[in-house]
């Protein structure tokens, strides 16, 4: 396979992050259910992981930019969820683990984490996050991701999503490392089909 159709291939493979779907008995959706919804709006090769809310799947570009709506749709039409839906190709997937500040300032892998945001924050937004609001954790925005470093745990931070959603006026969903990591192997491998 050529650089360039080995890129195609990278913009059509995508990793779709559901927000808050089987987590505290809420939002209870079976992936086989999530798998299904996401091939019958023509998506191949879809994969889930976990169980909440983690799909890897293939789609033609302009399928790719209505998957958002489209599955938030038939989640609200047939199950009454309202579940924020954010989408990477593989080659911007890859780009955000690279980027990842943390790592290069040797952190411990299991207390790094990232909010995948809707679409990325201007400068003046930015600037309302309070960096000392809940000491000693850490963060970095980076573009539509924002790198979390939570030595005592996400559960006990005060960087949640409700807060980084108001400030920033966009949508996030946050993963942990390793799932981060499970995903890019996830949607290489789809990649490599």
């Amino acid at each position: 396979m050529t650089r360039r159709a080995r890129s195609e291939a990278s913009d059509q493979t995508r990793i779709a992050l559901l927000r808050g779907i089987n987590v505290g008995g809420k939002n209870k959706l079976a992936m086989s259910i999530l798998r299904e919804i996401f091939e019958e709006i023509g998506c191949r090769a879809v994969t889930s992981y976990i169980q909440s809310g983690n799909v890897v799947f293939r789609a033609d570009p302009e399928l790719a930019v209505g998957v958002s709506p489209l599955i938030s749709r038939a989640l609200r039409e047939r199950f009454g969820l309202a579940v924020p839906l954010v989408t990477r190709t593989l080659r911007d997937w890859r780009a955000m683990v690279a980027a990842n500040p943390f790592l290069t300032a040797n952190r411990d892998p299991k207390k790094l984490h990232v909010a995948f945001l809707a679409q990325a924050p201007d400068a003046s937004r930015v600037a309302t996050l309070d960096p000392d609001r809940s000491p000693p954790d850490e963060l970095s925005v980076r573009g539509a991701e924002v790198y979390l470093y939570c030595p005592n745990g996400m559960a006990r931070s005060k960087l949640t999503t409700t807060y980084l959603d108001s400030r920033l006026q966009t949508t996030s969903t946050v993963r942990n490392w390793n799932t981060i990591l499970a995903l890019l192997s996830l949607a290489e491998s789809a990649d490599a089909t």
